[in-house]
């Protein structure tokens, strides 16, 4: 993704979240999604969509059934 691209989606997700511990970066050796992360916790990855003249971001987190424990 381009720089301008990872920059509106960072600030959407500490706009949206209301939490300025949220960060989103340009993943190395890849250019057609971006990671989110909290703090230094990576969280997961944003894909870029486009289809028929439209764009779309998706936003992927994968959540750990340990995770959900306690």
């Amino acid at each position: 993704m381009k720089p301008e691209e990872i920059k509106k989606l960072d600030a959407y997700f500490k706009r949206t979240f209301d939490n300025q511990g949220l960060a989103v970066k340009a993943r190395p050796r890849k250019d057609d999604s971006c990671e989110v992360f909290l703090d230094d916790e990576f969280l997961g990855l944003i894909y870029k969509d486009e289809d028929e003249g439209e764009l779309s971001y998706n936003f992927s987190m994968a959540i750990l059934d340990i995770d959900l424990e306690g």
